[in-house]
């Protein structure tokens, strides 16, 4: 903890961070290793959700019925989010295990057969999501307007998931190789392309056609693929740690197969995790689209304030992975208890400020009393539990980063298929609490997950795994 006291040292190594560092993470300060990563890591994972938050700030203009159309799709996009992010936690496993080892052409063979992994499994998302928009935002309780003209939001979106996915797999590459700065440059750009297109597309500003709530799809859509664009090249200019040649573009089934059984679990976790968020939109449904309108807003604010801790456990992942490959597991845990007490701190004074704070951060998206009242009950709620999620997220990206995701399935499992959705429905309808209850088991269950997740690290078994 010395290291992040001293500041000067500090600002120094924040330009390296984000610059780009060619510091070997399995020696050296392991205080400096956790901050070199994690700053370009927090940035990317702010990136990431920027895209979100600037789609609901102009759709927002737009109407609680359009706000409540992204959020039904947001909570469809979850499953792709969820491969995605199951494919990326596989790369990572895979691509750090293979840089601890100094084997950077087998981290880039890897590298590539994840990717075309990725186009094979998204293709298989892309038709069904295009062709059946409306029927799934019927699935979801959506209104008729919503299944009419906003559909098209929908279809874009699930049509176009192979963007999406192919950013988490390559971004992945680039981070557990130690590249974050790069992959930090990668959706710099993507944002900066939808931040400029969102109001053109979606207003019909200047010589740019009025497409309202499409045009917030196409916007994203484009940075997204300008994004995707700027990776295959950094991949391919042959200055990165991971360089791939004509020669790794080849079609490769037991790779291909070892990256999906190592994913599964993965996907498997971000399933559970994800569905049981659609779950919790069906039951706040029943309580009508303001409601669901002010719970999509409050889960922005949560899923921004979250970023760091998601960024810092990444980092975790990273140096879990090199650290076991280089065959120093025991620099591997110090370096997850490390990155858990900077979480454990900097996630619980966020929570602080939200839950004193709400109404504040909610008018920054919208003003009316019906949509900000249940939009208030859960950002306050929910906050209360930040302390906990962010000494949970470390605990499970460990293992992960270990190659052990079999184990926080199991634990998703237990919290938010047999916890988090029956007390949800018990607490909102029988005990008949409302979307107040709703809120309350999120907390809970997050909880539980912290403190099995940081039973099991500290047994050590994640210490054996191979990958």
């Amino acid at each position: 903890m010395k290291y992040f006291l001293n500041f000067k040292q500090l600002r120094k190594d924040v330009w390296e961070s984000i610059s780009g560092t060619e510091m070997d993470f399995t020696a050296g300060s392991m205080g400096r290793a956790v901050f070199l990563l994690s700053i370009p890591m927090v940035l990317e994972m702010v990136m990431e959700s920027i895209f979100a938050i600037v789609d609901i700030f102009f759709v927002s203009k737009l109407g609680s019925e359009a706000i409540a159309t992204v959020g039904i799709t947001e909570s469809l996009i979850t499953i792709v989010y969820a491969i995605g992010g199951g494919l990326a936690m596989a790369t990572t496993a895979l691509v750090a295990r293979r840089t601890g080892e100094k084997r950077p052409e087998e981290a880039s063979r890897v590298a590539f057969q994840a990717i075309l992994t990725g186009v094979l499994v998204s293709t298989l998302i892309a038709v069904p999501g295009f062709l059946w928009s409306s029927d799934l935002l019927r699935l979801m309780g959506g209104s008729e307007e919503m299944q009419g003209e906003l559909a098209s939001y929908t279809k874009i979106m699930l049509g176009s998931n192979g963007v999406i996915i192919i950013l988490f797999i390559i971004n992945s590459v680039l981070r557990s190789s130690g590249d974050a700065a790069m992959s930090l440059r990668v959706l710099i750009t993507a944002n900066f392309i939808n931040i400029i297109l969102d109001p053109l597309l979606i207003f019909g500003i200047g010589p740019f056609p009025e497409l309202g709530i499409k045009g917030a799809a196409i916007a994203t859509l484009i940075g997204r693929s300008v994004g995707v664009s700027y990776q295959v090249f950094l991949l391919f200019r042959g200055k990165r740690r991971i360089k791939l040649t004509l020669a790794d573009i080849r079609f490769e089934p037991h790779t291909i197969w070892q990256i999906i059984k190592l994913s599964l679990g993965g996907i498997g976790q971000s399933l559970i995790a994800t569905t049981s968020w659609i779950g919790l939109v069906r039951i706040i449904a029943t309580f009508g689209s303001s409601v669901v309108a002010g719970y999509t807003i409050a889960i922005r604010v949560i899923i921004f304030a979250l970023l760091p801790s998601a960024g810092i456990s990444n980092a975790a992942a990273t140096l879990v992975g090199q650290n076991l490959g280089a065959d120093k597991p025991e620099r591997a845990e110090r370096s997850v208890w490390l990155t858990a007490k900077v979480n454990l701190v900097l996630m619980g004074l966020l929570g602080l400020v939200l839950a004193i704070f709400p109404e504040f951060f909610i008018r920054m998206f919208i003003q009316d009393p019906a949509v900000i009242v249940p939009a208030v009950q859960a950002l306050r709620i929910i906050s209360f539990g930040f302390a906990f999620y962010g000494l949970g997220m470390v605990m499970i990206q460990a293992l992960n980063g270990a190659g052990d995701t079999a184990t926080p399935t199991k634990v998703f499992f237990i919290c938010f298929w047999l916890i988090e959705i029956p007390l949800a429905w018990v607490l909102a309808k029988p005990l008949n609490t409302g979307p107040p209850g709703v809120f309350i088991s999120i907390v809970v269950a997050e909880t539980i997950m912290t403190l099995i997740s940081f039973y099991l690290f500290r047994r050590g078994k994640w210490k054996l795994k191979k990958v």
